[in-house]
């Protein structure tokens, strides 16, 4: 058989070749090892130079017609195939996707949600602050003049080269600042939480460089520690939701507050997964079996604070506490190591995450999980 024979008996059954089954035995037939058009490749060893030399472009051109012929037939085929398919396949848009929604909303996001919520049914309105402050707001306004020593008590990161309006700019401390703004901006009476990111340096299994508290602030007339209490009560109970949560208040110091209260809560200590004793809050820490855990700090606000703030402190008063997010997601849902929190383990995050359709309610219960 010629070439030329050859080449066009090849074409022609690779053109009538119904599937891809038949199209690559074909393939095989021709271009594989013990192939027809393989064979006449090996035989021009055997030639010599002027056979070669009129023989091999020959073969070589057979062997590409055959290699192009074969891909052409194989579109040709996968195009009828799909043609096929989406003339007999139908896909009902309107239908939910078939996989489950991936993504989950983060704890610090839900407890923040879950604050907003229980405060707003109080009365509480939600405050914001710029998180590069300067010392005067961050400091000085909450009775810490640069020779107080309560500025040590905060591992400050300071901006070398930054100032505004002669003082020095930093990362914010906590959100107490907030208070402050909000004070110089809408007078009194007022009543605001204030949540956010603070920053300070420290770092282990409860202290990250950056973290999240809420700050509370009530100023009015006649305000005084009882209303503190009940609305710390309150606020517990809903957000534990727990009817037994007893508080105890201890004497302390704050420079931003006077009095100042350290508020303890009562826990009982009982055993979880694996045999770890863990806490959980409820019932009074005198019992036996239970304790008393520190949670957050609070105190009336201090009479230079409001006066700082553009406010008569003979006419109004107030309180003020302040509690981080952190901790409290880290006692309702059982977390025992705050630096998962911004590790970005997707694992952590499937396990600890909410549904971004479970808003919290109070009707519903702010920590239903979905």
């Amino acid at each position: 058989m010629t070439i030329d024979s050859m080449g066009s008996e090849a074409l022609a059954r690779i053109a009538a070749a119904e599937d891809a089954a038949a199209l690559e035995s074909l393939r095989i037939e021709f271009l594989g090892k013990q192939g027809s058009v393989s064979a006449l490749l090996k035989t021009l060893g055997a030639m010599s130079p002027d056979e070669r030399q009129v023989e091999g472009p020959r073969i070589h051109a057979l062997r590409q017609q055959v290699t192009d012929a074969l891909a052409a037939r194989k579109a040709a085929l996968d195009g009828a195939a799909l043609a096929e398919k989406l003339a007999t396949e139908r896909l009902d848009l309107t239908l939910p996707a078939p996989q489950s929604p991936r993504g989950s909303v983060h704890p610090v996001s839900q407890v923040m949600d879950e604050l907003a919520e229980i405060f707003a049914d109080l009365g509480f309105a939600v405050a914001t602050g710029p998180e590069i402050e300067d010392d005067w707001h961050n400091f000085t306004a909450l009775n810490m003049p640069e020779s107080h020593p309560a500025r040590a008590m905060h591992d400050t990161f300071y901006f070398p080269d930054a100032a505004h309006n002669g003082g020095r700019m930093l990362l914010r401390t906590h959100t107490s600042p907030v208070q402050v703004r909000s004070m110089q901006q809408q007078g009194a009476p007022i009543r605001i939480i204030a949540p956010g990111r603070v920053y300070r340096s420290d770092s282990d299994a409860t202290h990250t460089p950056m973290f999240h508290q809420v700050e509370g602030l009530v100023i009015d007339k006649g305000i005084h520690l009882g209303h503190l209490k009940w609305t710390l009560e309150t606020f517990l109970k809903a957000f534990f939701e727990r009817e037994d949560i007893v508080l105890r208040l201890r004497p302390s110091y704050f420079p931003f507050t006077e009095p100042s209260v350290e508020v303890d809560v009562g826990f009982a200590v009982e055993t979880g997964k694996g045999g770890k004793d863990r806490r959980v809050l409820g019932g009074s820490g005198d019992d036996p079996g239970h304790g008393w855990m520190e949670l957050l700090g609070s105190g009336m606000v201090n009479r230079r604070v409001i006066e700082m703030s553009g406010l008569d402190p003979d006419e109004w008063q107030g309180f003020a506490f302040g509690v981080g997010v952190d901790r409290l997601a880290m006692l309702k849902y059982g977390m025992d190591d705050l630096r998962a929190f911004f590790d970005g383990d997707v694992r952590w995050l499937a396990h600890y995450g909410f549904s971004a359709f479970d808003q919290p309610t109070l009707s519903a219960g702010v920590g239903a999980r979905a």
